[in-house]
């Protein structure tokens, strides 16, 4: 097990992988106390290696880590792929691709929900993983060397399970499914931080056009804020705060210094001035272009009990096919096809309208009908419709 700290050992392993197959990659990074996740090791996998890469290394030049990332190649292999991806764009302005991430693998083949890395492991591959280092500080320096044989050990084991996995993708035809989903991984637009669509995130009652307007302006000055800082949102400002201050709109210091947890000194000072510019900017903003948030639909009087039978349907046709219920449709997709044939949601279209979506409509119909037989729930021919009687 090998801990690379000089690039020109950097160097040489990335031209060994040049033309490998796939890689394992994990990282550990510390985000506790900053906006911008703190690279601290990275970890590759090969059939014939397992090495950590120190990024805090003195003189450490990463651009043959980046390389090799960028090359479209070799497959990259990530357990929950989401951060380690975040990390490689926000560092290399690039996304590492093509990937294969084995928690969504293991959903697709049935694994269960969102299944964690040690019990995917120990099923694939029989490892026990040692989780006794999974809260150290890992910019410390220099790095224990339990915590080194913890880091290499989620790329050493992450190579059978990825095998495994491939194996039964191969198998039982779901490729595909994989890839679908890998799309959504793999777009730079899933990891950009935009100040103004922060507001976005927020989760507020008040939905007035006015209200949202200041409130989106005091977002993006805060997500900016935390960038420019580097430290977490909630350090500049609270959401609380955000909200009380788009609600009341202060025009000057002494309104502002109402504000629950802000001083008169603070409402006096550069952050008080900003905040009070943004709280202008979203007062000038015409009516016609003030945000809004679509109402969310309501549930047509007697689709309740279809939603529920939809619940149903969707619970025993994932156990069947042994995927998770979570990548085919959640309960507002179920009330929208509910309510709607054409409901845009994911599981009225390729492989989910497939195993789900069009048994779904045929329930929704009556052409189909749920039935007990044994301890099984089962979809069978609905009962013809009797005539009227004359």
């Amino acid at each position: 097990m090998t801990l690379i700290v000089d690039s020109d050992a950097l160097a040489a392993f990335c031209g060994r992988q040049a033309k490998a197959e796939f890689l394992a990659v994990d990282t550990e990074f510390m985000r506790d106390s900053t906006y911008w996740p703190k690279l601290c090791l990275v970890q590759i996998g090969t059939p014939d290696e397992a090495v950590g890469i120190d990024p805090l290394a003195p003189g450490m030049d990463l651009t043959p880590l980046f390389d090799l990332m960028r090359n479209g190649q070799i497959l990259k292999v990530f357990h929950s792929a989401r951060q380690d991806m975040e990390i490689f764009y926000l560092l290399m302005d690039a996304l590492p691709a093509p990937i294969f991430d084995t928690q969504v693998a293991a959903m697709v083949c049935g694994f269960g929900e969102s299944v964690g890395y040690d019990t995917l492991a120990r099923k694939l591959s029989g490892a026990k993983i040692d989780k006794s280092s999974r809260f150290a500080d890992w910019s410390r320096r220099p790095l224990k060397q339990r915590q080194v044989d913890y880091a290499l050990a989620d790329v050493i084991h992450l190579r059978p399970v990825y095998e495994k996995l491939h194996g039964l993708l191969k198998t039982n035809g779901r490729t595909a499914w994989l890839e679908e989903e890998m799309a959504v991984l793999t777009a730079p637009k899933t990891y950009r931080l935009l100040p103004e669509t922060a507001w976005r995130r927020l989760k507020t009652r008040s939905t007035g056009p006015r209200y949202l307007a200041i409130l989106r302006a005091l977002a993006a000055w805060r997500e900016s804020e935390a960038q420019r800082r580097d430290v977490p949102r909630n350090r500049v400002m609270r959401d609380e705060q955000l909200f009380d201050i788009a609600a009341h709109h202060p025009a000057g210091v002494e309104d502002l210094a109402r504000t629950r947890g802000l001083s008169r000194e603070f409402a006096q000072g550069r952050v008080g001035q900003a905040i009070l510019k943004a709280v202008a900017e979203g007062q000038a903003v015409p009516a016609a272009d003030c945000p809004s948030v679509p109402p969310r639909p309501e549930r047509p009087a007697g689709l309740g009990p279809v939603v529920e039978l939809l619940k149903v349907l969707l619970k025993m046709k994932c156990e069947d096919h042994e995927v998770a219920q979570k990548l085919v449709a959640n309960t507002a997709d179920l009330e929208a096809i509910a309510a709607d044939d054409h409901a845009p949601v994911p599981a009225l279209s390729g492989w989910r309208k497939d195993i789900f979506g069009q048994d779904a409509l045929a329930l929704k119909h009556g052409e189909l009908a749920l039935a007990v037989e044994g301890r099984k729930v089962r979809l069978v021919p609905a009962p013809a419709t009797r005539a009227k009687a004359s």
